[in-house]
């Protein structure tokens, strides 16, 4: 296991760009996530900086470690958590190696560069800077480095959440992912901090036909049929949801608009015309789209397992994402409507999450940003994905995407995430770290 010495802690500490080019070295692909390596290292990181920390696995190989700042005692805890184990990079053609790390034209490349090693690399910097002046902080820091995110968080926070909660008592807010990244509409530069997701909501789904030997070709098969279930999903809209995040959203972007421009993305917030709007806004629409809807992407087919027979049943399997607030019977009712009612539908994971989100430290967040880049204006966001945050608010708690980084105009966040080419500006993690620091000494509550 490669550890840290206490000289490397302390220029860690100072250096987040360097921290994340040894995190992005550990392959932590899930599956399998094979964490132990990763999560051996931040341990070591922390020790070696005389911080106490504690590891609690539900499987050997897929461990997470909590690590508590003592703070003055004046204000709750105030929770940082994020999670090491990153996608798979098959199939995908890199410009450079994706474990290496690498530092080209000011980015550093690498899988997890922005979800989220780089953020763990922001949190662990300023978690690593607190620790040298812990007459700064109002109230303890709990810092949670989790397993599994990427494929459900079983062995992550929801073990955690559900077997170690004492870890976590008295927190009421947590800085995670997803939010703080910039995005532009026109000459405004946005900062979402994320304070609401979707909601996991995946099903599995059948349809039979006549089956027979793949050299006599029937019609009205199961494939033909599932054929007809795809072209319907993806030809027919669900229908629209103004949620309370979304409206939160919207009404503070356009209010640092200019006013025509403002007024169209509030129009979005009326149901009657909001998908006539999203087809006039184009690429930028299409990005808000899922804000609006109850949304099922077809992932997973299995159908015969041999090439010279035709099945009688065909499964699919649908990533479906509930907006806060709804129903996982609505989510099939809206589906049933689309694809008829030949076609067998189940719901096979809902993980439910808070209808409205807690903005009490939100305009302090704000406030962190608005001084970091007093160019750029902090928003509340509903991210259209789901995160760990989910488990938390279980025990009550809020988090705040909050992994500040200031991106340069036509820099697509969203869609270099998980992509191939994965990277992050080197410079924007010392501005994370900065932020998050703030963000720690800064949480007083009554």
């Amino acid at each position: 296991m490669k550890t840290a010495s206490h000289q490397e802690s302390e220029r860690f500490a100072q250096d987040p760009a360097l921290l994340l080019q040894r995190l992005i070295r550990f392959d932590t692909t899930n599956p399998p996530g094979d964490e132990a390596e990763c999560v051996g290292f931040v341990d070591s990181l922390l020790k070696d900086s005389g911080l106490e920390t504690t590891i609690l696995a539900k499987t050997p190989g897929r461990p997470n470690l909590v690590s508590r700042l003592k703070g003055q005692g004046v204000s709750p805890p105030l929770l940082l958590y994020g999670h090491v184990d990153v996608v798979t990079t098959a199939n995908q053609k890199w410009q450079q190696p994706p474990f290496e790390g690498c530092v080209e034209n000011g980015y550093i490349w690498g899988r997890g560069a922005l979800d989220m090693k780089g953020g763990v690399a922001m949190m662990l910097a300023a978690f690593l800077r607190a620790k040298a002046e812990p007459a700064s902080l109002p109230g303890d820091i709990v810092l949670a480095i989790v397993s599994d995110e990427e494929a459900g968080g079983d062995f992550g926070a929801k073990f955690l959440v559900e077997e170690h909660p004492h870890h976590f008592e008295g927190i009421r807010h947590a800085l995670g992912e997803f939010g703080g990244f910039t995005f532009y509409i026109g000459s405004r530069r946005f900062y979402p901090i994320m304070v609401a997701e979707k909601q996991i909501c995946w099903m599995k789904g059948r349809v039979h036909g006549p089956g027979g030997h793949g050299s006599m070709p029937i019609r009205g098969a199961a494939m033909a049929k599932l054929a007809d279930v795809i072209r319907r999903i993806e030809r027919h809209r669900r229908p629209v949801h103004v949620t309370p995040s979304a409206s939160m959203m919207f009404k503070a972007i356009a209010s640092a608009l200019p006013k025509m421009t403002g007024l169209v993305l509030l129009s979005l917030l009326n149901p009657r015309l909001t998908d006539a709007v999203l087809r006039v806004l184009g690429r930028q629409g299409s990005a808000f789209d899922p804000i609006f809807h109850n949304t099922a992407s077809l992932t997973i087919l299995k159908g015969s397992d041999k090439i010279n027979v035709i099945p009688s049943e065909v499964t699919f399997e649908i990533d479906g994402r509930l907006l806060p607030g709804r129903q996982p019977e609505e989510m099939l009712a809206e589906l049933r409507r689309i694809i008829g009612a030949e076609c067998e539908l189940e719901i096979v994971r809902h993980d439910p999450g808070p209808a409205e989100p807690d903005m009490s430290y939100f305009e302090a967040l704000g406030g962190i940003l608005r001084e970091a880049d007093p160019g750029g204006v902090p928003v509340p966001l509903l991210l259209t994905a789901v995160t760990d945050a989910r488990f938390f608010s279980r025990l009550g708690i809020q988090t705040y995407g909050f992994l500040p980084m200031r991106l340069p105009r036509g820099f697509d966040f969203s869609r270099t995430i998980h992509a191939a080419d994965e990277r992050i500006p080197a410079d924007t993690l010392e501005f994370g770290a900065a932020a998050i620091l703030a963000a720690m000494r800064r949480y007083r509550l009554g």
